[in-house]
Formats: structure tokens, C-alpha cells, sequence
């Protein structure tokens, strides 16, 4: 199927490979039932008010779920990991994307995937919920009803190699204005949600700038050439409802390279609406590759990276996809 059929068979989010859950599984914390990890604070304190109502709904429906509430940073990753050790492998994450994040390294850090095969749900109460908008889900109401439903896909996971260690994402890892967008987003107008990101693009093109971060991939030779922005995309959102990626699949085995390369201020913040829509990938300017492994040339050199919405400092050393590596609600 071509890349058109492929995003066809996938609006609303009933196309691609699925497989079917009971979600009525009688457990009350046991293996069989649903670990609820939710972080309080996403969402500007949203995801705190709405989480109880939203677990009681889908208790009566009949759900098994088992709720853990974060205090702080890397909470959900702790929560994750011992809970998985008790024999949990149906999470839902219920704040945005970087609660997911969390999670989703606190599960696969434990060990191979293929050994301790993990479903994750998602209630998008955070700020930017972008990665559930791949299967046409932009609320709490219709994710609450997909989990009801209780259909998961397969979706991949990047493995991300850095100076410090490792660690896995799901959605995206963007490089340059990407990530001094994003830090800006997180420190000043986050809760504004998706208008919060507009915000900060719009400030951050007052010092747009370019940056070079030379990497090589398995299907292409060392690229050093300078670039506004380098997206290295599972996921086709981002920041909310923007289409970074346009054509990228969550289970096909491969990241989508976006790179913006230099160009005046005024040319950018004109071509920025087309982010929306996705077709900013067809101006000058821009290009689109695609690979399974990315290798980076950076020396040692710590620099911003944007990892699934949050902006963390990361000796880069390699990306690399692990496919089908867990199994999505959706």
C-alpha cells in the first residue's frame, strides 16, 4: 500500500493491525486488570480535576482499574517499572504526552519488549496530546470510548542512545528550533495548551537561527549541512495539532526526517501555518527522508533535544527504531 493508502485506512483510527482486549477483566489489581498511572499537575492542574471522574465512568462500564498518582518528575517511570515487576501489563496514562513518556520508559528500561509486552491507554489531560491524533482521537470523550471499545495496535518505539545512557520514545525527537521552541513553550506559556506553542514559534523566530548536527543513517551517507529545525518523527503531530511529519506511520519501522534548512525570518514564519495541514513538506526549503537508524557526529557535544515534548540536554550518539514495540489503545 502507498503512503496515501496507508494514512486513508488509518482516519479515525480504525485501520492498520489490531487486536481486541476484554476490557471487563476481573481483577482488582491483578496482572489481568488496569494500572492507572495519572499525573496531577499535567494540564496545568487539569488532568488532577478531571482524573477521578473520568476513572469512576470507566469503572462502571466495568474496567478493573488500580489508580497511582505521581508527586514530581520521573514519578511515572518509577510508579511504572514496579508495577510492571508485580505483573501489570495494561497502563493507562492519564495526563499528556510526557506522562506517557514516563511511562513508557519505565517499562521498556525493564527489559526486553517481546518478553514483558505492555498495552497502554491514553486520556490526553495534558497540554499538547499530540500522539493519540495519529488514530483521530482529539479527546477525552472519544479516548475514554476507544478504551471502552478496547482495540490496541501495535506502534513502535525509538531507542535513543545518548553520553548518559538510553532512553525510548514515542512520538518524536526534534533538534534546533524545535527544541528552543519547545523550552520556551514549557517555561512560559504552557498553560495556553497547543496556542502556547504558536506563541513561542512566533518568539523564537525573532532569533531564528541555525545549527549544525552532523549524523549519518542506514540509508545515507553524513549529512552536516546546517538546518533550522532537524525532526526525527514516529508520529505525525507535534505541539498539539501540528503535522510535522505528514506521512509517518507509527508501525512501519521508520522515522521520518523533517529538515527545515536556513532561511530568512520572514520566508519562515510565512511558511509556519502549513504545519497544520502538513503540506509545509512540499516548499523549498524543506525535506523529508526516511530511516531506521540514525547515527549522530556530534563529538560529545551536549545539545536541546525536544523528546516527546519535553526538552531535555543529551549527548546524542544514536537513534534507532524498535518496531511493534508496544501495544496502543486507540
Amino acid at each position: 500500500m502507498d503512503d496515501a493508502g496507508a494514512r486513508a485506512g488509518r482516519v479515525g483510527g480504525d485501520g492498520g493491525a489490531v487486536t481486541s482486549l476484554d476490557p471487563r477483566a476481573e481483577a482488582s489489581g491483578a496482572p489481568e486488570g488496569w494500572c492507572a498511572i495519572v499525573n496531577p499537575a499535567a494540564g496545568g492542574g487539569r488532568s488532577g480535576r478531571r482524573a477521578p471522574s473520568a476513572l469512576a465512568r470507566l469503572r462502571e462500564r466495568g474496567l478493573s482499574i488500580e489508580a497511582r498518582y505521581t508527586e514530581g518528575p520521573r514519578d511515572a517511570v518509577e510508579l511504572a517499572r514496579r508495577e510492571l515487576e508485580r505483573g501489570v501489563r495494561r497502563f493507562l496514562c492519564i495526563g499528556g504526552d510526557g506522562t506517557t513518556h514516563e511511562v513508557l520508559n519505565g517499562v521498556l528500561s525493564s527489559g526486553p519488549a517481546e518478553t514483558r509486552r505492555v498495552t497502554i491507554a491514553m486520556l490526553p489531560l495534558g497540554t499538547g496530546n499530540s500522539f493519540l491524533r495519529d488514530f483521530g482521537v482529539t479527546s477525552t470523550e472519544e479516548a475514554s470510548r476507544r478504551i471502552e471499545r478496547g482495540r490496541a495496535r501495535a506502534v513502535d518505539a525509538l531507542r535513543i542512545v545518548h553520553g548518559a545512557g538510553e532512553l525510548f520514545a514515542f512520538n518524536l525527537l526534534g533538534l534546533g528550533f524545535a527544541a528552543r521552541a519547545g523550552a520556551l513553550t514549557n517555561r512560559r506559556y504552557k498553560p495556553l495548551g497547543a496556542a502556547g506553542y504558536v506563541a513561542a514559534v512566533v518568539q523564537s523566530t525573532l532569533e531564528l537561527a541555525t545549527d549544525a548536527h552532523p549524523f549519518s543513517t542506514d540509508r545515507a551517507p553524513r549529512d552536516g549541512r546546517p538546518a533550522i529545525l532537524l525532526s526525527f518523527s514516529n508520529s505525525r503531530a507535534t505541539g498539539g495539532g501540528m503535522q510535522m511529519a505528514p506521512r509517518a506511520e507509527t508501525d512501519d519501522g521508520e522515522l521520518d526526517i523533517i529538515r527545515i534548512g536556513p532561511m530568512s525570518r520572514g520566508d519562515f514564519l510565512g511558511r509556519f501555518p502549513s504545519i497544520f495541514s502538513g503540506t509545509h513538506v512540499d516548499k523549498d526549503g524543506v525535506e523529508q527522508t526516511r530511516a531506521s537508524s540514525v547515527n549522530f557526529e556530534l563529538g560529545g557535544r551536549t545539545v536541546d533535544c525536544m523528546v516527546d515534548g519535553e526538552v531535555l540536554p543529551l549527548a546524542l550518539e544514536r537513534i534507532e527504531v524498535i518496531p511493534r514495540a508496544f501495544d496502543v489503545v486507540a
